[in-house]
C-alpha cells in the first residue's frame, strides 16, 4: 500500500470522493461522550457497562455525602 506524501496516516487506496460531509455531525452532537480510559484501568472496565455501573454507585455515594453536609 502506497502512503499518500501529504498524509502519512491516508492510504491512496481509500476514496473519500463519494462521502457526505457531515453525516453523522448532529447524532455525535445530540449526545455522545467519548472518554479514553488509561490502559490500566481496562482490566477494571473492559466495556461501557462496567463503567457506568462503577458511575452509578459512585454518584449515590456522592449524593449522599452532599447531604449530609448539608
Amino acid at each position: 500500500m502506497k502512503v499518500m506524501k501529504n498524509d502519512t496516516d491516508m492510504m491512496e487506496e481509500y476514496n473519500f470522493s463519494n462521502g457526505i460531509r457531515g453525516k453523522y455531525a448532529s447524532k455525535y452532537q445530540e449526545g455522545t461522550n467519548l472518554v479514553v480510559l488509561e490502559p490500566e484501568l481496562l482490566e477494571y472496565f473492559p466495556d461501557s457497562i462496567a463503567v457506568n455501573e462503577a458511575l452509578r454507585s459512585l454518584s449515590i455515594i456522592m449524593k449522599k455525602y452532599k447531604e449530609n453536609l448539608d
